[in-house]
């Protein structure tokens, strides 16, 4: 049985230690806006925090998040009312949307601790996290657009 706070609330699976974050969220927790990129850590696509911080559920077992505070997608805002959700929805950033969720957990994570980064502090933050159909320089301007709004 691993013990955490989920998006602020208490939370317990009865999962193995070894088993991923990801598969834990998405299948024992039933909440999928989590995503399964590559299983690998590689694609940035299964972002969530972990206390603050934004790591690759796929690549995190269960075990590591004992007793601390994880934060999913669902958990940024109740009302997609973020700023960055709603910069997301202005820039029109999503074309099929699959990476949409570990982008803007990343991007939070910068934003949280540099409300107002430089174009290049979001380049450099941002880079790993893999959107296969290009929209980088959308990302990019709602990314600008949220810490300008926020």
């Amino acid at each position: 049985m691993v013990a955490f706070t989920l998006n602020g609330k208490p939370a317990s699976v009865d999962a193995e230690a070894g088993t991923p974050l990801l598969w834990v969220i998405r299948d024992h927790l039933q909440m999928t806006g989590t995503k399964y990129g590559c299983g690998a850590g590689l694609c940035g696509a299964c972002t969530v925090h972990i206390d603050g911080r934004a790591v690759r559920s796929c690549q995190t077992p269960a075990s590591a998040v004992a007793g601390k505070s994880v934060m999913t997608i669902e958990g940024l805002s109740p009302d997609s009312s973020h700023p960055l959700q709603k910069a997301w929805v202005t820039e029109q950033v999503p074309q099929c949307g699959y990476c949409q969720s570990g982008q803007i957990m990343k991007a939070a994570e910068l934003l949280a601790q540099n409300p107002k980064p430089t174009r290049d502090e979001i380049v450099t933050h941002m880079d790993g996290n893999i959107c296969r159909c290009g929209t980088y320089n959308r990302i990019l301007a709602a990314i600008q657009r949220a810490s300008q709004e926020a």
